[in-house]
């Protein structure tokens, strides 16, 4: 009887191998998309896809008129779902989508709100949810997945990069996934904010390789600052500097630049290598009194002025300089929110629910409103860590 049963289970381990192919796709079947693109057409809704041609983007011939690297196909339809669906027609594949690396939104639909055109996004078990999101400023969304980029052959894979690259080591954009968005919207607290990319000199060059034979291609796509939503409809932009404000609030500033003035004229740069905020939250008779506390250590990375580095109460003015200039960023960026766009997308709201749940159940209806009012105090502590690998410029010396 126990040998009947080994048999039986190591038959039943043999054929499970076997019953993994039923959803099995041939790659020769499938049309892989990298970027996913939405625009409002009218009253329907325009798709268009970003599709990888492997035989030219593994292709080493030289000299020979090679094909792009990617094709775009579109197509219109009263739902996402059927636009996609409808590119048959034109393309002799389905589409795939389980590579996508972003989906990018025209402005003109972000404006009308996005959350019923995502829903196809968040249901469909293809489709990543850690793809950027991303809102085109001042364009469609169909021009900026047409336009050809150098340095890398995928134009998707450029966008995705130079978020992730621009994020780290800059700091005016912030790399928000389809899970992130979706998170925020259905939050109380925190309104949603996405990257913004622009076109820069749009023409039908675009589309064709002529674009890249130059040194400098006369169309380049460009990151953008942040779009502010509320719910799920934008209601404005952020410029670079306000951008840098949010995400040192969010805590995310991994590296960026930025100067302050020296006393006698010129300016000295820093650089940003750590960089820690909190929010900080409390409820007095009813209402919310608010606080950002962020602490930063650089390093001085060039300097154009004559100054003593060497004295530690330079060093103490430059940090209480550069707290003054970082205070004013914070300050600005929080005085936007409440005032222009009145939409909480720092999450002051997410903090007070984390510590304040009592209060936070009465207020959290009303919060949009309330938020507007708040107090908000800002505090700023900078640390000069380093001053390079010389102490004084060199400048000096000569002088």
């Amino acid at each position: 009887m126990i040998r009947k049963i080994v048999l039986l289970f190591i038959a039943m381990t043999l054929v499970l191998p076997i019953a993994g192919c039923w959803d099995r796709r041939e790659l020769n079947e499938l049309a892989i998309s990298v970027a996913l693109g939405i625009d409002k057409f009218g009253s329907q809704y325009q798709a268009v896809v970003q599709v990888v041609q492997p035989g030219e983007v593994a292709s080493q011939k030289g000299g020979v008129k090679a094909m792009t690297p990617v094709t775009v196909f579109k197509a219109e339809g009263a739902t996402i779902f059927e636009a996609i669906r409808k590119m048959t027609t034109v393309s002799s594949r389905k589409i795939y989508a389980a590579h996508l690396r972003i989906i990018v939104i025209g402005e003109e639909l972000a404006r009308e709100g996005i959350g019923d055109a995502l829903d196809i996004l968040s249901r469909d078990y293809e489709v990543r949810a850690d793809s950027f999101l991303l809102i085109s400023k001042g364009t469609t969304a169909s021009h900026i997945l047409e336009i050809l980029t150098p340095l890398e052959k995928i134009p998707a894979n450029k966008i995705f990069e130079s978020i992730q690259t621009s994020e780290k080591v800059w700091a005016p954009v912030n790399s928000v996934t389809l899970d992130n968005f979706i998170n925020d919207i259905v939050s109380k607290g925190k309104n949603p904010v996405i990257s913004g990319i622009k076109i820069s000199g749009y023409n039908e060059r675009a589309r064709s390789a002529e674009n890249l034979k130059t040194t400098r291609p006369a169309v380049s796509i460009q990151n953008n600052g942040l779009a502010v939503f509320r719910g799920d409809q934008l209601i404005g932009w952020l410029n670079q500097e306000d951008s840098k404000g949010y995400n040192y609030i969010t805590n995310n500033i991994v590296s960026t630049v930025g100067h302050v003035d020296c006393p006698d004229g010129g300016k000295i740069a820093f650089e940003v290598i750590r960089s820690e905020a909190r929010i900080k939250s409390s409820v007095q008779s009813g209402k919310p009194h608010l606080a950002v506390e962020l602490r930063v250590e650089e390093n001085v990375g060039e300097v154009k002025c004559h100054i003593d580095l060497t004295e530690p109460q330079t060093i103490q003015q430059l940090e209480r300089q550069s707290e003054q200039v970082l205070h004013g960023i914070l300050q600005h960026v929080v005085e936007t929110s409440q005032q222009k766009y009145k939409s909480d997308f720092i999450g002051f709201g997410n903090a007070l629910h984390r510590n304040n749940p009592d209060e936070w159940r009465t207020l959290k209806k009303d919060w949009e409103e309330i938020f507007q009012d708040a107090d908000v105090d800002v505090k700023v502590k900078v640390k000069i860590k380093r001053t390079g690998t010389v102490t004084n410029s060199f400048m000096e010396e000569r002088g």
